[in-house]
């Protein structure tokens, strides 16, 4: 189906409708660009390069079709948008700086004239920002946003912990919470709970977490997102109207990407008690940074390990992963079950029986509560095909959207986080949008940004829990499976577990042998400076 556009997205859908760009990206570009998107497009075309997943020779037609013969390769707009676009490459990847060397020499590449110059110019005009990395004496960049995003964060913490006085403690919640300005509660998301489940009734404590559903589980009541009040110029929340809590708790800290993380601690007032639960055995964050795993390593704060001895065969069976081990599983109970797979084909079909059938029949759990998980998105076993097959059997109809469908946000939303999930209760296919219920309530949204969530990769999965989940490991994902990402699938599921396994030994290999990969981060040394005269 062509979506067509009315109200700020028109004027980018026909923008991009007359240089053959997919109308798809125009709500992805307004979300990027602001209002002012077809201007600062018409007069940077290369800022094309700011969308995700556009490739350089993409911005370079783009540009031709806006400005013909003008569009050179050596214009210095086109070598100021690449190096961004690498920046924001590692970005994606994690990465909140980069070796200046190495943007260099993958500037050069792309033949932009004079690189260095470029280079500089995007520096004074504060789109990216050089920092020294004093343990190698080296030149890094990043994109200013992020490395002052991390300078916040680092301060801010350090600030917490210098102006919060001791308060009262609770029956069964460790110390460190009420005698320390800045603690971490590490553990799995049911330790987690548990250790919180003495902070309901306390006065003055603020509970969250990364949507909606997941915070009221916890007894909050809103996602950190929308708890810092989002609005069209950022969040509204901040040193000059903080959070008024003389604790704030923040549960599955390990999303917490470094901008989120910044707007938290910016939002705290003076005093303020913070915490931040999670599990550094889970995967990072999807966007940039890695605060959690960073404020851990700095060693600057109290960390209280919380038990690590779970009596059910979920949370037995993801902490031995926890430990590298791929344990043999008993579960009489079918706690957790494993179903073997020959091939991705083969793992698709028994995810979609078990979902749509087997769960609720043997175990009376509602299709409702059912998330299906996957490394990957693309696919026989990937998540969109998942989708396709789910909603064929669950909800079909015209589509690509109907009421019915349930969806998950894949970017941050006035009504709701990235990651929170709802039901679509109305389409207006003519405009390309949609009305979903989200747990805060009913909200009209692009269609572009959410999709369909009947199944989702595990890293859209974090942040929330589900009374039953279906782990599809497929062979095709052999090279994207790791510990951390075996730990998020696993922990994902509150009463039922069931794992297709068609990825062979790799697994096994996988939770033995295979971490994250590392990120490049300033965080730890950040706070560690910040920290060291407190």
């Amino acid at each position: 189906m062509t979506e067509t556009f009315s109200g700020p997205l028109s004027e980018v859908a026909e923008l991009f409708a007359a240089t053959d760009v997919p109308a798809r990206l125009a709500p992805e570009a307004l979300a990027r660009l602001g209002e002012a998107a077809p201007k600062i497009l018409r007069d940077d075309p290369w800022r094309l390069l700011e969308i995700p997943g556009v490739r350089p020779e993409q911005a370079d037609f783009f540009a031709r079709r806006l400005l013909g013969g003008d569009a050179g390769p050596h214009d210095p707009r086109r070598a100021a948008a690449l190096a961004a676009h690498l920046l924001l490459r590692a970005a994606g990847d994690g990465h909140t700086v980069t070796a200046a060397k190495a943007v260099l020499s993958a500037l050069e590449a792309f033949d932009p004239g004079d690189a260095v110059e470029a280079l500089r110019a995007s520096i004074a005009a504060g789109e990216i920002a050089a920092v020294m990395d004093e343990a190698s004496e080296s030149e890094l960049l990043g994109l200013a946003r992020l490395t002052t995003a991390e300078e916040t964060v680092a301060e801010g913490l350090a600030r917490l912990t210098a102006t919060a006085d001791p308060l009262p403690t609770a029956d069964g919640v460790p110390a460190a919470v009420f005698e320390s300005g800045v603690s971490v509660l590490a553990g799995a998301p049911q330790a987690v709970e548990e250790a919180l489940r003495g902070l309901r009734d306390v006065p003055g404590v603020i509970v969250t977490a990364p949507t909606d559903r997941a915070a009221q589980a916890l007894g909050g009541a809103r996602s950190l997102h929308l708890l810092l009040e989002p609005g069209p110029g950022g969040y509204s929340r901040g040193e000059d109207r903080p959070l008024e809590a003389d604790l704030v708790v923040v549960a599955e800290a390990g999303t917490l990407d470094v901008e989120r993380a910044a707007a938290l601690v910016e939002a705290c007032m003076d005093g303020t008690h913070l915490v931040l639960a999670g599990d550094p055995a889970a995967p990072s964050p999807s966007g940039a940074g890695r605060v959690l795993a960073d404020v851990i390593a700095s060693g600057t704060v109290p960390v209280t390990e919380l038990p690590a001895t779970p009596q059910d065969v979920i949370g037995r069976l993801t902490a031995a992963v926890r430990e590298g081990t791929l344990a043999a599983v008993e579960s009489p109970d079918r706690e957790v079950v494993i179903v073997p797979a020959a091939e991705a084909r083969e793992a698709a079909h028994r995810a979609v029986q078990l979902v749509t059938d087997s769960i609720p029949r043997a175990l009376g759990i509602p299709v409702e509560e059912i998330l299906a998980v996957t490394p990957v998105r693309r696919g026989e076993a990937g998540a969109d095909a998942l989708n396709r097959a789910l909603k064929d059997r669950l909800n079909p109809g015209p589509g690509p959207y109907d009421a019915g469908d349930r969806v998950v946000a894949v970017a941050d939303l006035p009504s709701a986080a990235a990651g929170e999930f709802g039901s679509v209760i109305g389409t207006d296919p003519g405009r390309g949008m949609l009305e979903v219920a989200f747990p805060s309530g009913k909200a009209t949204v692009p269609s572009a940004v959410v999709r369909h969530g009947w199944a989702v990769t595990v890293l859209r999965a974090q942040g929330t829990l589900w009374p039953a989940v279906v782990a599809v490991l497929p062979g095709e994902a052999g090279g994207a499976l790791s510990r951390p990402l075996t730990v998020g699938a696993f922990s994902r599921a509150r009463r039922h577990l069931s794992v297709v396994h068609a990825a062979g030994p790799e697994l096994a290999r996988a939770v033995r042998d295979r971490a994250e990969p590392s990120r490049r981060t300033r965080l730890t040394a950040l706070l560690r400076e910040n920290m060291a005269d407190l």
